[in-house]
């Protein structure tokens, strides 16, 4: 069975990925709130994104190679996400794999492990 980094294209498409989320990210007027949780500039986000992507789909854990241990609920803490925010990510990230024609099984596959880990950024209601 393959890795979702796999069915991704590997590298070339996680980082596809990472870049198209942050895209969509800042073209929906539903996802202001979180939007306005970044920078201006996406790119040092997408990045790390792309970095934590990789590992997280079954590719080289490249954000530990260089960050060390991530823990994604403190970085996040310091932003009021309820489940509002989470969803506007979700729906953004949906978006993504659609417009990077991602394939049904990858889609399927990724949906309950892509809820948990918004999921896990919620820290109000």
């Amino acid at each position: 069975m393959s890795t979702p980094y796999e069915l991704l294209g590997g590298e070339s498409g996680v980082r596809a990925l990472a870049n198209e989320l942050y895209k969509v990210m800042s073209q929906r007027t539903e996802a202001s709130t979180i939007r306005a949780m970044h920078a201006k500039d996406t790119t040092e986000v997408a990045e790390k994104l792309f970095m934590f992507l990789s590992g997280w789909l079954g590719g080289p854990d490249l954000y530990f190679q260089k960050h060390g241990t991530v823990c994604l609920s403190s970085q996040h803490a310091r932003f009021d996400i309820g489940s509002d925010e989470r969803d506007q990510w979700l729906r953004c990230m949906d978006q993504a794999l659609v417009n990077l024609n991602a394939s049904d099984e990858l889609i399927h596959m990724l949906k309950e492990p892509v809820f948990n880990l918004a999921e896990m950024m919620r820290n109000a209601e």
